[in-house]
């Protein structure tokens, strides 16, 4: 195994840097300094980052250091969940196809539509008046 594995994960506006290494006994996520369950408080998130590591079964193997920044929660922990999923592909290749069929492999390019000229925002007009 290598020292240590960077990659890089994006969603929204936030974008995640993962480093892996080497287990010391139970995996440790840490988000920004702080244990992710701190830094995500709420369950749904505290989920969304753990889908990659029990997705590819490799629970006590590996520890993960993210710095995460931009974006709102969500954004952060999705970035957080691809960031993981890759730093995983790039130490062992084999897990490819399991994390590929849990969709954990795409970037979601989905953003922010840009507001229009004219208009309230991105697609919202103002009240017609025919009179």
């Amino acid at each position: 195994m290598a020292e240590r594995i960077n990659s890089i994960g994006r969603r929204k506006e936030a974008s995640a840097r993962v480093i892996l290494l080497p287990s010391s006994g139970t995996t440790q996520i840490t988000v920004n300094g702080k244990d992710y369950k701190t830094y995500f408080p709420q369950g749904i998130y505290q989920k969304i980052v753990e889908q990659a590591v029990n997705g590819a079964e490799v629970a006590d193997k590996y520890d993960f250091v993210v710095n995460v920044k931009g974006g709102g929660m969500k954004g952060q922990a999705e970035a957080t969940r691809l960031g993981i999923a890759r730093a995983l592909v790039k130490e062992n290749s084999e897990l490819k196809p399991k994390l590929r069929a849990l969709d954990l492999l795409t970037r979601d390019p989905r953003a922010v539509e840009r507001k229009k000229p004219g208009r309230k925002k991105a697609r919202k007009r103002f009240q017609f008046s025919k009179r």
